[in-house]
């Protein structure tokens, strides 16, 4: 008999709509998978078994009535825990929101439930968003379902682990600086930041509002397309969304064409601090990028190199503005409450019980930057270098139609290898900050295993604003070169848990 779990979101979806499979079986399938391996991985942080049954159930019934189904109906999907949604726990990674059952969905739950999709339940994350790894989550690291030893990619770890271990065909995160990209990246997994305003932000419990974008996550690039599609597009309740229609994603994919493409290499992100194995698979790639038709050129992005610096004066200071809603007065964690203490000396608790270290660290350089005498020195100067990054994009698309680089410098650390030197953790995300910086789309597609470790590397293909299809265009084309050529650098060689 098949195994439901091992197969692309498109197949499980075509079982479906035609009744060779119930939705109720791919479901329990899954569930079934999960309690098979996730206590070595612990991608899920809540797993909403019953609900996850109930909506398939609904879907079944669906298709026995004769109604529409859609593309996706029936598929299960894992849900970063950032992402409220009505009655089931929602703690962003934290303490400080343990036990809160949003009385709301967001918009992206909103539209996977209108497109029949079935959540699973919420996976694990670094708190509120912060951190490159899931090891600053308040639950537990989540671990890489390549090497259980090794990071998944943060924040948003959970989600790409679920992919990978095959838990889930498909998943939601969010991308501030790298939060899909990194995780999909390190876990040969595919992962979307589509362009800022072109996923809706409602119901995502913020870290950087000018920064944070929702995005699909699958283990192919056809998938990632069609979640895209799902749950993309404008949101009135979205004073960010932009009022256009969703690129057509799904078409690029299928094309799976890049002849006369115009990629361009960016010099600055390569080079001393890059692994060997990661920059031997890069290379390779764009060769086949350039045998597959696309013509080839290496361009200056010449303030990418300070993206780094910019990025954590400008998410740190949005950080210590949107968190301070987290006040113990509302919802969530109550420490010392016990009727002889002020309202601030309750927060003041709360906060130092139900925070970690680095959404302290994070908080504490956000209200410094934002600080009388120190805005224009650090906050103000920061923002003239993001549009200086943004006018090279601008400038770089001028002459080519996409940018690539890696995803990240190295393939997946060790647990624990960087957990006491934040600047090295901070350097994972040195190719991904730009794009949200500038807000046009990038992704990160499979490429290969580092000859160093056997561990996945990813290429990072970078898009102008609303030009989210060439993306898929790109990706479409290497994975079907990869599956012709070589073989599918996830499908066939990830270990079986």
């Amino acid at each position: 008999m098949t195994d439901l779990t091992k197969l692309p979101a498109t197949r499980i979806a075509e079982l479906v709509r035609t009744g060779d499979a119930s939705a109720v079986e791919v479901a329990q399938a899954h569930l079934d998978r999960i309690a098979k391996v996730d206590d070595r991985i612990r991608a899920f942080l809540h797993l909403d078994a019953e609900g996850a049954l109930a909506a398939a159930q609904a879907v079944d019934e669906k298709r026995a009535a004769g109604e529409p189904l859609g593309p996706l109906a029936g598929v299960p999907l894992a849900l970063k825990d950032v992402f409220t949604m009505k009655g089931v726990p929602t703690t962003c990674g934290s303490r400080v929101l343990e036990g809160w059952r949003p009385p709301y969905d967001s918009t992206v739950v909103r539209r996977l439930r209108a497109a029949d999709l079935v959540i699973l339940g919420k996976t694990n994350m670094d708190e509120f968003a912060m951190g490159s790894s899931t090891e600053n989550s308040g639950y537990g690291p989540t671990r890489n379902p390549w090497d259980t030893e090794r990071i998944p990619g943060g924040s948003g770890g959970g989600s790409s682990a679920s992919l990978a271990a095959y838990e889930a065909p498909l998943a939601i995160g969010s991308d501030t600086g790298g939060s899909i990209r990194q995780p999909a990246s390190v876990t040969g997994t595919v992962g979307v930041k589509p362009t800022y305003g072109g996923t809706s932000r409602y119901g995502l419990v913020a870290l950087a509002s000018s920064l944070d974008q929702p995005g699909p996550c699958a283990r192919t690039v056809l998938d990632a397309a069609l979640l895209h599609e799902v749950i993309g597009g404008h949101d009135p309740m979205d004073s960010t969304s932009i009022d256009r229609p969703v690129p057509p994603v799904v078409d690029a994919a299928r094309a799976a064409d890049i002849r006369g493409l115009r990629v361009g290499v960016v010099r600055e992100l390569g080079g001393e601090g890059y692994q060997s194995g990661v920059e031997q698979r890069f290379r390779e790639a764009v060769d086949l990028l350039g045998e597959l038709g696309a013509e080839v050129v290496e361009v200056s992005c010449p303030h990418f190199v300070h993206a780094l610096a910019a990025y954590y004066l400008i998410m740190p200071s949005e950080c210590s503005s949107n968190l301070a809603r987290f006040d113990a007065m509302r919802y969530g964690l109550r420490v010392g409450d016990d009727g002889t203490r002020s309202a601030e000396e309750v927060m003041a608790l709360t906060r130092e019980a139900g925070f970690g270290p680095e959404v302290k660290r994070r908080i504490m350089i956000g209200t410094y930057a934002l600080s009388s005498g120190y805005y224009d020195a650090y906050y103000g100067q920061a923002q003239k270098v993001r549009t200086l990054i943004a006018r090279d994009f601008e400038r770089a698309f001028e002459s080519v139609d996409v940018l690539v680089s890696p995803t990240t410098p190295t393939t997946a650390f060790r647990i624990g290898e960087r957990v006491d030197d934040p600047l090295a953790m901070y350097k994972a995300d040195l190719c991904t900050i730009p794009s949200n910086l500038a807000g046009n789309a990038s992704a990160s597609f499979p490429c290969g295993l580092s000859p160093d470790d056997g561990l996945p590397v990813g290429l990072h293909v970078m898009a102008p604003v609303l030009a989210d299809d060439r993306l898929y265009r790109v990706g479409g084309a290497v994975e079907a070169a990869y599956a012709e050529r070589r073989g599918h650098p996830l499908l066939d060689d990830a270990p079986v848990l």
